[in-house]
């Protein structure tokens, strides 16, 4: 994850995942990434068959520090990597403030 004044920049590499196996939702000043892997390998040789299956599921939640414009938030997946942009928004900047300290 990379953040800058913006935006945050998040990659996760998924290798031998397709788009339809992964989830990107937002929620709660959060961003959560899940999905599943499937493989199948069978192999046949002089009458005997092999085969093996695997499946996982994973999950992961960042959450993140400043409030996301969520309706500029953009995902894509290319090559078994994911990138999502998740763009801050500008009026939670003017919630921020400095407070005084005070001595009692």
């Amino acid at each position: 994850m990379h953040e800058t004044d913006q935006a945050y920049d998040i990659t996760a590499e998924l290798p031998g995942l397709e788009e339809k196996d992964i989830e990107v939702n937002l929620r709660d000043n959060a961003v959560s990434i899940s999905g599943e892997k499937r493989s199948e390998y069978k192999e046949e040789d002089r009458g005997r068959a092999y085969t093996e299956r695997s499946y996982g599921r994973f999950q992961r939640t960042i959450p993140l520090d400043a409030e996301v414009d969520a309706d500029k938030v953009q995902a894509s997946f290319k090559n078994g990597v994911l990138a999502i942009t998740l763009p801050k928004n500008p009026a939670a900047k003017d919630k921020a403030r400095r407070i005084e300290v005070k001595v009692r």
